[in-house]
This record gives structure tokens, C-alpha cells and sequence, in this order.
């Protein structure tokens, strides 16, 4: 395939911007890239339309991590509305140079639950993407809007997430938690906040499913340009 082929406009949705080498890297065993995340954060939050709910960009949440003034972040941050969601979900990725798009090789996932005033990362290779989970948290914390009677939100390490068994689907992996515990949050299992999405996501990410969701998304995507 030709440079300008593989770069090919091939669907807009929302604010997403998919091309030709989208759909590669779904047809193959490859990792995810910025976009295609993007593209199904953004399907996620039409899917599950709630004012409570914010699934951030990765490019949103890389330059929150990666913010060199700190006094900028404030004002770049208030346009997300952080203090009126009950839950948020950043992807994170492992890249370490800011001047290099689409760089690094692993991906994760940090959730914000209000009602437990707690963060939690998936991350399903062992604690790899821990550091820079830690670093998107000690960056957002101060920003979540918490009462001043109420401790800083926690951060915690999910030791039982799902483990991917490839070296390849951690952001098939990222996708499909985010799915599952949307779909928690909305279906009204979120009244016990010693138990959280835990247990839904361990039952429902299973390496078959995540296989699964190369196909789910490709799909999505054909069925999208076909109506457009």
C-alpha cells in the first residue's frame, strides 16, 4: 500500500478522523494506535450517553502526563468539566518523548470513580505502565473538584486486572475494560463502592473476548462508512 493510500481519509466520527492504516492494524495482530482508541472512547461515550461519564482522548491524557507548565494545566483542564463527572477514564501510554507521535509500546488504562474518591489502574502486563499512571494521577488529583472535608483520591494498582497473552493486544485490552465498566457505571452496579467493576471485568475480559474485539471494531468501522 502507497503512503497517500494508507493515509486515506476513510471515516469521520465525532471529532475522530479515521484512515486506510486503521483498518490494517485491526486486521492484523498489531498494536493499537492513538486513533483507533480515540474512535472507540468516542463510540463509547455516544453508546453511553451519560453527563457523569468522561472517557478522555489519549492525546488529551498524554499531554495532561506530559504537561511542561504546570500552571497551564488548570486552564487547559477546565474545558473536561472534571469536578461534574462521577466517573473518568484515561488511557495511558508508555511513551516517554513528547516530540514523537504515536510513540511508545504499551498501553493501560486509569479510572476515577468519584463515589469511592479513588483511582484505579489496569494495566495488563504486570505494573508496566505504573509510572506513568502514577505521573497522569499526581498531575490530575488536585483538579478533581473534591470537597475540602474530603481526603485526596487514592491511587491503586489493580493486581488482579486481566493479563493480555501476546505481546501485542494491550490496547484491545484498554478498550474493552473501558467498555465493561461503562457499562457497569450505567447499568446501575456501582452502589457498592467496596466492590467497583472488579468483578465484571474479571468475568468479562477474557483473552477471547479481547481477541474479539480486533473484529467488533472493525466492523463498527465498516458499518459506520457504509453510512455515511
Amino acid at each position: 500500500m502507497s503512503k497517500s493510500d494508507a493515509d486515506e481519509k476513510i471515516l469521520s466520527y465525532n471529532d475522530v478522523v479515521l484512515r486506510r492504516s486503521d483498518l490494517d492494524i485491526l486486521s492484523g495482530p498489531y498494536f493499537l494506535n492513538d486513533r483507533i482508541i480515540e474512535f472507540y472512547f468516542s463510540y463509547l461515550s455516544s453508546c453511553y450517553s451519560s453527563q457523569d461519564i468522561l472517557l478522555v482522548p489519549p492525546s488529551i491524557a498524554f499531554w495532561i502526563m506530559k504537561c511542561p507548565v504546570i500552571e497551564a494545566l488548570k486552564d487547559f483542564l477546565d474545558p473536561l468539566h472534571l469536578t461534574d463527572k462521577t466517573l473518568v477514564i484515561f488511557p495511558i501510554n508508555d511513551n516517554d518523548d513528547v516530540s514523537i507521535a504515536e510513540g511508545g509500546s504499551h498501553w493501560s488504562l486509569l479510572a476515577y470513580y468519584r463515589n469511592a474518591n479513588l483511582f484505579v489502574h489496569h494495566d495488563s502486563t504486570i505494573s508496566m505502565n505504573k509510572e506513568p499512571a502514577k505521573q497522569l494521577y499526581n498531575a490530575v488529583v488536585k483538579y478533581m473538584g473534591l470537597s475540602e472535608a474530603a481526603s485526596e483520591a487514592k491511587f491503586v494498582e489493580c493486581s488482579d486486572s486481566p493479563k493480555q497473552v501476546n505481546g501485542y493486544d494491550c490496547g484491545l485490552y484498554v478498550t474493552a475494560i473501558a467498555g465493561v465498566i461503562c457499562s457497569w457505571y450505567v447499568n446501575g452496579e456501582n452502589s457498592d463502592t467496596n466492590n467497583l467493576w472488579f468483578s465484571a471485568v474479571k468475568e468479562q475480559v477474557t483473552p477471547s473476548f479481547v481477541a474479539g474485539m480486533r473484529s467488533k471494531i472493525l466492523a463498527l468501522i465498516r458499518d459506520l462508512m457504509a453510512r455515511q
